[in-house]
């Protein structure tokens, strides 16, 4: 463990608890928990519910008239789409339409927006904000003065009404409330693909809040299960399925693209994308023959290379290997097609399956 990796206001809860530790974006964050581990935890998000330290996430804070128009011209999805008390699913790109980042814009009003970068990005969004904002929009960051706790699965509204929070509202929308003295936001969202919420919690109050809900019954989950929940449902992880060098247009992410708008960065780039049809394409693997397939493994149609998986694990729903992969258009690949993916230097056949690869149930 280094001693420059920081730590979340919940380090010593997750330490006590037994936790195995490891680096997410400058982060030191639990990856599982003893008497856990990666399957039974994402066991407990399938079935009943469990609880994510996710504070490594950023925050960062837009204020002043016309906050939200200027977020708007900045980031790709329209804002206008959205009113006071939602939140809304967001691309920062640059002029060539690359992902410098992914995050969730709470709309608060006109003059108000409150983001939600990932970690290792947060300095990067929020310097390019800072630079194009005009006289009068302040850009904070406020990285450290919140933690995130994220309770998934379809049993987390049940959890959350025994501690007196809101659960009622609608996907992507949120409310504020107050849990053990502090003031948090709840809002209906997830990583996981199973009904949930994150609360934003002022960060002396984030153990109060994380001990209520583990008294509660809430399972800890680590970051391990996380994603073997994500990439179950097919999300892109920032890195591996979308980057300064993979476009929204390739990683299936043009729906939160305002196409309509007038400006936003990388505007041109993604239109001119779009119109011509990307030269590569999100898509998902599942193995059908013996072997867990990794991030960045080649995959072959014939004796044809067609591209490289991005993110790979074991699905312990489905009980397979499955991969999301990059592959080329050219190659005319459609579902059902089957290819191979050098697993340490043997093939292995997988077929095309379109995403996700178990049923959400967000909504």
């Amino acid at each position: 463990m280094s001693a420059e990796l920081l730590h979340s206001p919940l380090h010593e809860r997750h330490a006590a608890l037994g936790a195995k530790f490891a680096a997410f974006g400058g982060w030191d964050m639990p990856l599982e928990y003893a008497g856990g581990g990666v399957l039974r935890e994402h066991a407990a998000v399938r079935e009943g519910v469990g609880v994510f330290d996710v504070s490594h996430l950023g925050k960062a804070r837009v204020r002043g008239a016309g906050a939200a128009d200027f977020v708007n011209s900045c980031l790709t999805n329209d804002l206008g789409r959205i009113q006071p008390g939602q939140a809304q699913y967001t691309l920062c790109c640059d002029p060539s339409g690359g992902v410098v980042d992914d995050l969730i814009a709470y709309l608060y009003g006109d003059d108000h927006v409150f983001l939600i970068p990932n970690a290792a990005n947060t300095a990067e969004v929020v310097r390019r904000l800072v630079e194009a904002a005009p006289d009068g929009i302040t850009v904070t960051d406020e990285h450290r003065s919140h933690a995130v706790l994220a309770v998934q699965g379809p049993q987390s509204a049940e959890a959350l009404a025994k501690l007196g929070l809101p659960t009622a509202h609608d996907y992507m929308s949120f409310e504020t409330a107050t849990l053990n003295g502090a003031e948090l936001i709840v809002c209906r969202t997830g990583y996981t693909g199973e009904h949930g919420y994150e609360l934003v919690i002022p960060a002396a109050g984030a153990v109060a809040v994380w001990d209520a809900l583990i008294d509660a019954g809430v399972r800890p989950c680590g970051l391990g299960a996380r994603d073997t929940l994500r990439t179950e449902m097919g999300y892109p992880l920032h890195g591996q399925e979308l980057s300064l060098e993979i476009s929204p247009v390739q990683a299936r992410s043009g729906w939160a693209v305002g196409w309509t708008k007038p400006a936003f960065w990388g505007r041109d780039a993604l239109i001119a994308e779009k119109a011509a049809g990307p030269r590569r394409r999100l898509t998902g693997l599942e193995i059908t023959g013996r072997g867990i397939p990794r991030g960045h493994m080649h995959v072959y149609a014939g004796e044809r290379e067609v591209g490289e998986t991005t993110s790979g694990t074991f699905s312990p729903t489905k009980k397979v290997g499955i991969a999301l992969a990059l592959l080329d258009t050219s190659a005319g690949l459609s579902e059902g097609d089957v290819v191979e993916i050098d697993i340490r230097g043997r093939r292995v056949e997988a077929k095309l399956v379109k995403l996700p690869f178990v049923t959400p149930s967000v909504r």
